[in-house]
């Protein structure tokens, strides 16, 4: 399977925006932020590798 590395024209455009509004945070709210991302990307790993393990 090839995954490719690089980001899309879209998520590099989206990957600005939250730049822009990540940049006026305070430090607090940037590591409940970061907090956040992490739970979620665990999440989606979890869900992935539980749609595989179905579907396999």
């Amino acid at each position: 399977m090839d995954i490719p590395a690089q980001l899309t024209l879209e998520q590099q455009f989206k990957l600005q925006v939250l730049k822009e509004q990540v940049e006026g945070l305070t430090k607090e709210q940037a590591q409940d932020y970061l907090l956040e991302v992490f739970r979620q990307m665990m999440v989606k790993d979890n869900l992935v590798k539980h749609l595989l393990r179905n579907n396999a």
